[in-house]
């Protein structure tokens, strides 16, 4: 089979997992079967042209895979829950004479079983911890038959079986908001270490507030099935540099359990921070009769500190968290992210300014690990025990399990300073029974069992209000202007929750926004929400039906208003010198089961940016605060006609970090505005100007010290009033490299554009061409709702003829002829 080998010195994994010094990663030449098979042997049995034993259909693949990937927002079908297949050959070649061959799994959704041929080698429960399978017995005993050998060509048949069928007794619950993926949707690499490896290193990097003192402890646990009685393991700790500091050598007579190997006092060492996450190499050799093995792990020396009922510190220093959060989710792939995807990600939120991330709800992939390290973001980790109560004793020894492989799989981690013991424990439903007792018992073992995992790290929950004193940091609920109240009311509430608890950090905050919609008078809907004086979610208030008034169902779910409330957010938050910080919930928009009425159907729309990372208006609120960057974006470059009155006065709002910005106006300069945080919206970069009718073009010149920055937009300023919904325009907006975008506006019966039309618009295709759909976004969805009468879908044309359509409820369905 095709594969790339990967020659790497950071490869952790837990038992009976292993370090190697080499790993493939199997991406390519799988078949996929979305549906059970009848047993193992219809994975393998030979299969001759036209035969019934053809029968079910295989599909090819590569890796990472997600069974989900198009079906989790189809707006037409229940995302598929139950078992699916992959099966590859295997071509194997240990170079250890006495090796083991492993398969080590990155991750996969959400019970896997594993066979070389028939033989069932291993099993697991959990969608998202790493996990390894010894395959060496097994293919010895398939090479034991020459007929094997002849029928698959001297390689190795792999299945696997994976299954993402509800149940009650697994987390995550079905309940959450989120998909439960199946798949093997994280990469999986076969892997060869010779006869004794080391399975696990922990390595414990500390130092004193002021940085002057570091310490260094490492520790390391073994892979060793043949009962090896003794190995020799050097260590060398190198700098920033590569340049060998310290170094150390010890003869081992117990491989059986954990060993400490050695502890370094480090003098000033370099220190990992937010700013400049400086790394060092800790570099361990393994040395036995049957050969010699090296992995290297790299480590970041930091101090943090939650200040009782205070701010966080990170080196001794106060540091606003100014934080985000994830879900491994994205358009085309859902949960299948490339490595190359999730570094794309990742960069575009460090370039935003963040400096911590929540990664939600569940462990996240080594590589997201890796590069907060690289990037200086700080982490928030936790497991999925997300919603639906407390289960029974095999749902608990999951939650524990998967907490204890989190833990120990990113130990060494500079960038995790917390450790999440669950999400809305307080949400019932799953189960017959919601005792909070119970839960506050779970929650207490899975405290210990942290701490006695990591006592250098926090422990965490966000939303249960009754297990609040359990751990060491509390998120409660407080989304103001969203599913609760106003958002002006956010500081006192904040200040109110802030001092119920010792250690403060406020997680999720903001709102839904569908992008390209815009309104002229974004804050409309506050006038039918009254000031509570609370702003925490209930029971309900995520529904787009009956309750309070709030604006999370009442509201437009416009950009406009979503940059508004954003924008107050943190304009308040440089003024709370006691708020340790806070993540807003999400970076980018997600699927879930549980949204199926929202104007892109299955998708939480709470992103900065959109499934397929398209930067929604508000990407540039948080750039504003928090990047370094010079920078300065104009509100609305997807917004392509303005409305209003002729001669009326209208905001222009400059998002920006610079010191001033000048605003012109089709060529005229409507004069230079100093940047005042508090001056909200926009900390007073905002212009009142009087738009030409027809085309308008705006732009701003911005300065910061000698630097000059520019942004310019153009649109249409539309002075004629709109009556009700008539009909429908299509065309064909472009058509290049084989793909055509097609677009529909809302048209009153005089043709003019009915600029607040919110009706849902599906889009079909007839002929050679395939509608580019299921893709969780405004733009690749064939049921959205129009964002201010309009909409777009593409197309891959496939060198043919088709008729694309538009249909609205209550109106002559349109076409255009592609």
């Amino acid at each position: 089979m095709k594969h790339s080998a990967v020659f790497i010195f950071i490869f952790s994994v837990f038992a009976p997992a292993v370090f190697a010094q080499q790993k493939i990663r199997l991406t390519d030449d799988w078949q996929f079967l979305k549906q059970d098979l009848g047993g193992i042997w219809e994975a393998v049995r030979p299969v001759k042209k036209g035969a019934p034993e053809e029968v079910p259909l295989w599909t090819n693949v590569t890796l990472p895979h997600c069974v989900n990937a198009k079906d989790a927002v189809d707006p037409d079908v229940n995302y598929y829950q139950g078992p699916a297949w992959y099966r590859t050959l295997l071509n194997v070649k240990n170079p250890y004479a006495k090796g083991r061959t492993l398969l080590h799994f990155e991750g996969v959704g959400q019970k896997t079983d594993v066979y070389i041929y028939t033989t069932k080698v291993g099993s697991h429960v959990g969608g998202y911890d790493e996990w390894t399978v010894d395959i060496t017995d097994a293919i010895a005993a398939f090479k034991k038959s020459d007929t094997l050998q002849k029928q698959f060509n001297g390689k190795i048949p792999l299945s696997i079986r994976t299954d993402n069928s509800r149940d009650l007794e697994m987390i995550p619950s079905n309940l959450s908001d989120f998909n439960v993926y199946s798949g093997i949707y994280r990469y999986l690499n076969l892997v060869y270490v010779p006869s004794v490896s080391l399975d696990k290193i922990f390595v414990q990097a500390d130092v004193d507030s002021l940085g002057k003192e570091g310490k260094l402890s490492v520790r390391t646990r073994f892979y060793n099935p043949l009962n090896a009685a003794t190995a020799t393991v050097s260590i060398k700790l190198l700098d920033p540099f590569g340049k060998t500091i310290q170094q150390t050598q010890k003869v081992l007579s117990d491989l059986k359990s954990d060993v400490e190997i050695v502890n370094f006092n480090v003098k000033a060492p370099q220190l990992w921070s937010t700013e400049k996450p400086t790394l060092y190499t800790v570099e361990t050799t393994l040395t036995t009769k049957d050969g010699v093995f090296t992995q290297a792990e790299k480590i970041g020396f930091r101090h943090f500190r939650f200040a009782t009922k205070g701010p966080f510190f990170l080196n001794g220093k106060r540091l606003l968290i100014r934080g985000t959060q994830r879900h491994e989710d994205a358009a085309g792939v859902a949960a299948a992210l490339t490595e190359e995807m999730i570094r794309q990600e990742f960069i575009l939120m460090k370039e935003m300014g963040v400096n911590f991330i929540r990664l939600g709800h569940y462990q996240n992939s080594r590589i997201a690990l890796n590069l907060c390290d690289s990037l200086g973001i700080l982490v928030w980790e936790e497991i999925p025990w997300c919603r639906g109560g407390l289960g029974g004793p095999v749902y608990k020894e999951q939650a524990r399990r998967m907490l204890t492989n989190m833990i120990e799989q990113h130990y060494n981690h500079p960038a995790a300073i917390i450790w999440g013991l669950g999400n809305e424990n307080d949400w019932p439903g799953d189960q017959p029974d919601f005792d909070k007792e119970a839960i506050r018992s779970f929650m207490k073992e899975l405290n210990d069992l942290s701490h006695g995992l990591d006592p250098s790290r926090k422990t965490a929950i966000r939303r249960c209000d009754f297990c609040k004193d359990i751990v060491d940091v509390y998120s409660p609920s407080i989304w103001a202007g969203w599913y609760r109240g106003i958002y002006t009311e956010y500081k006192q509430v904040t200040e109110e929750e802030f001092n119920k608890v010792n250690h403060f950090l406020h997680m999720e905050w903001g709102g839904d926004s569908h992008a390209g919609r815009h309104s002229e008078n974004p804050d409309k809907a506050l006038q039918q929400i009254k000031a509570q004086g609370t702003a925490d979610e209930r029971a309900g208030d995520a529904s787009l039906y009956g309750g309070a008034a709030r604006v999370s169902k009442d509201g437009d779910w416009s950009e406009s208003y979503i940059c508004n409330l954003f924008d107050w957010h943190l304009k308040e938050q440089e003024t709370m010198p006691w708020l340790t910080g806070a993540a807003q919930w999400i970076f980018r928009d997600f699927s879930t089961p549980i949204r199926p009425d929202n104007p892109v159907p299955y998708m939480n729309q709470k992103g900065l940016v959109e499934r397929d990372l398209a930067k929604k208006e508000s990407y540039y609120v948080f750039q504003s605060y928090w990047a370094t960057k010079p920078m300065a974006h104009i509100y609305g470059h997807s917004w392509p006609v303005r409305w209003g009155a002729e001669g009326e006065e209208k905001m222009v709002k400059v998002y920006s970090n610079c010191d001033e910005a000048e605003l012109f106006v089709n060529g005229k300069s409507y004069g230079v505005k100093k940047r005042k945080s508090p001056d909200f919206p926009a900390a007073g970069l905002r212009w009142n100007v009087v738009f030409n009718k027809g085309e308008n073009s705006v732009s701003v010149v911005a300065r910061k010290g000698k630097e000059t920055v520019r942004d310019e937009i153009k649109f249409h300023y539309q002075t004629e009033k709109w009556s009700k919904p008539a009909k429908l325009l299509m065309e064909k907006m472009a058509d290049e490299n084989g793909v055509a975008t097609i677009g529909v506006k809302m048209l009153d019966d005089k043709n003019v554009q009915c600029l607040d039309a919110a009706n849902w618009v599906r889009f079909g295709l007839t002929g050679d061409g395939e509608l580019i759909d299921d893709l969780g976004t405004s733009s690749g969805s064939r049921l959205v709702q129009l964002y201010n009468g309009r909409a777009v879908i593409r197309v891959k044309t496939k060198n043919g003829k088709s008729v694309a359509s538009a249909k609205v409820e209550g109106l002559p369905t349109a076409f255009v002829n592609l």
